[in-house]
């Protein structure tokens, strides 16, 4: 898979893909990622890449020249999957939407600043809008850099355990299960005795019996969705 994240503020996006599974992944040569400073396409010597908005208001809104210059750049080394804008009033993204992408081959994220984009940017250039909260963030790069790590830990030889991707919470619609490690017993707090029995058919159930209730008390939401999706 090949990830291309365009943004203002490339140094946002150093450390996260520097790190841990990114990196594993970039290493393994099963992923890669990279980030265009979208003020290498602007033009003039100020290098602009915001205006104001037309209509007044509060804020900068970034402009389409340097954005269609870089989208098109970049469309010409490879056929892109999706075109992806970070945006709070995106779809917004879950497991299901992050295991669709991991199917991806190449995928182009660009992340919002400011007071967003020119709307033509979105109407001509962008496939697909996410959103990962009902909350604004000062740019897209850090949403960008939480969705990139949700698709590729998925893409397979990423991760060292194989299985583990697939028994993350809302895998199968549930939260995890609780999970414990030695000492089986801490000052009094001991791990369930059906974890150590080593009958996997018992543990098996008791996880799923687990995960259904933590689901219910802390996201019962996850279930009305389960219950209504079966109805249809």
């Amino acid at each position: 898979m090949h990830i291309d994240i365009i943004t203002v503020v490339p140094g946002l996006l150093e450390g996260p893909f520097s790190h841990s599974i990114l990196k594993r992944a970039e290493d393994k040569g099963l992923a890669s990622i990279k980030v265009h400073n979208l003020r290498d396409y602007a033009t003039g010597k100020q290098k602009q890449v915001d205006d104001y908005a037309f209509g007044g208001g509060a804020g900068m809104v970034m402009m389409i020249g340097p954005i269609e210059r870089c989208i098109q750049a970049l469309s010409k080394e490879r056929a892109y999957d999706e075109i992806i804008y970070m945006s709070p009033d995106g779809i917004p993204f879950d497991q299901q939407m992050a295991n669709g992408l991991s199917l991806k081959s190449n995928l182009m994220i660009l992340c919002g600043h400011y007071k967003g984009v020119d709307e033509r940017v979105r109407q001509k250039w962008i496939t697909k809008e996410i959103s990962i909260g009902d909350f604004v963030l000062s740019g897209g790069e850090l949403a960008a850099a939480v969705v990139a790590d949700a698709v590729i830990r998925l893409i397979p030889g990423v991760l060292n355990d194989e299985t583990s991707a697939l028994t993350d919470s809302f895998q199968d619609g549930l939260l995890a299960p609780p999970v414990y490690t030695r000492p089986a017993n801490y000052e009094g707090m001991e791990v369930p005795e059906v974890l150590l029995s080593g009958h996997q058919a018992k543990i098996d159930q008791w996880r799923f019996e687990a995960s259904v209730r933590r689901t219910k008390e802390r996201r019962p939401d996850l279930l009305k969705d389960k219950d209504s999706g079966s109805a249809d």
